[in-house]
């Protein structure tokens, strides 16, 4: 994530932001600009930036309900913003409760987008097809207390998220049952997203043998193994080979799991670049944990640049963390292996799998 300036006044701007705090003009995120854009009232609802080349536009349908601050070109004859445009199901508003989870999913869903739209990853909605477009099913469990919860997951493109989820103390009462060291709203939409991107970019692309290298036999009968993990844990040693212990369960888990982490690393980098982050440790013996961030991870090709920044980075975050006795910020260890998994995914999400090796 980066940070953003207003174009009437300069005030630094934050991707949630829907008005500037110095100058007070309405703001809208312009995604295929990839600016905040400042905006000046024109005729009924529809709205003029302060960007230059850029038409007229109106707010997401969503922003009504205080779930979107995204815009949309006049011209364009949906009414929802790309992000939105993937909504398949939402929670029923009029329950209060409901609407104020589902403003916190939606503000997660837009910082995944955000990534997404950043790669340049293709983003095939249900209406662009029906079979296995990406699309976001909201679910609220049963009111009835013996009624079916939930559960997050995805199926052929459509991933199920828990509205439950967004309440902060079911969603940690769930992380501590689990026994997971990390667990959030935008980590499960980046967890599951990893499932349909790898239909996507694996599957699709014929490139089931180069995965299958590095992240194991994914013909393993999946339900089969998912019992086998939760009845018996994680093996022994695991942290060698897997990102977390769920990713142990089959390798479509390690394949997204390692995903989300991917989009963890370069989102965070970009935002330490944006604040013009360095770490350079006082007491260090030699330079191996200084770094300065000044690239684009998300142009950033080589992967090695990206990791390399990445492990400093985590070890001044989670000091800051535990000197305000908050748990660690990103609590994992990468170990060779899992920075091998890291990198095919880099290349995958680069179009460099499977591509013969540049002269």
């Amino acid at each position: 994530m980066k940070l953003f300036k207003c174009q009437s006044c300069g005030q630094v701007l934050y991707f949630e932001n829907t008005q500037c705090e110095r100058c007070g003009h309405r703001l809208g995120y312009l995604p295929e600009r990839d600016e905040m854009a400042a905006l000046e009232p024109a005729s009924g609802d529809t709205w003029d930036p302060l960007v230059e080349s850029t038409g007229p536009v109106r707010y997401c349908a969503n922003a009504d309900r205080g779930a979107c601050n995204w815009l949309v070109s006049v011209g364009n004859s949906q009414s929802f913003c790309l992000a939105c445009r993937h909504n398949h199901t939402i929670p029923d508003l009029g329950i209060a409760e409901n609407l104020r989870r589902w403003q916190h999913l939606e503000a997660a869903k837009r910082r995944l987008f955000y990534a997404l739209l950043k790669l340049g990853l293709p983003l095939a909605t249900r209406a662009d097809d029906p079979q296995h477009g990406l699309a976001f099913d909201f679910l609220a469990d049963s009111p009835q207390a013996a009624g079916p919860k939930v559960l997050t997951g995805h199926d052929n493109g459509l991933i199920t998220i828990a509205v439950a989820e967004a309440d902060d103390a079911e969603r940690e009462q769930r992380r501590a049952r689990m026994g997971e060291p990390y667990r959030t709203l935008l980590g499960h939409f980046r967890h599951e997203v990893g499932h349909h991107f790898w239909d996507v970019l694996v599957r699709d692309a014929g490139l089931l043998d180069r995965c299958r290298a590095v992240f194991g036999d994914d013909s393993a009968n999946y339900n089969a193994a998912l019992q086998r993990h939760y009845v018996n844990g994680a093996p022994a040693g695991w942290e060698d080979e897997f990102v977390s212990a769920y990713a142990t369960a089959h390798p479509w888990e390690d394949f997204a799991e390692t995903w989300a982490h991917y989009l963890h690393i370069v989102d965070t980098l970009e935002m330490g670049a944006a604040f013009g982050l360095r770490v350079a440790p006082q007491l260090a013996r030699d330079h191996s944990l200084d770094v300065e961030l000044d690239f684009d991870p998300y142009r950033m090709t080589d992967w090695a640049t990206i990791i390399e920044a990445w492990l400093p980075v985590t070890f001044a975050v989670n000091s800051l963390n535990r000197s305000m006795g908050q748990p660690d910020l990103y609590p994992f260890v990468l170990g060779p292996k899992v920075i091998a998994k890291l990198a095919f995914i880099h290349d995958l999400v680069h179009g460099r799998v499977g591509q013969p090796a540049a002269a």
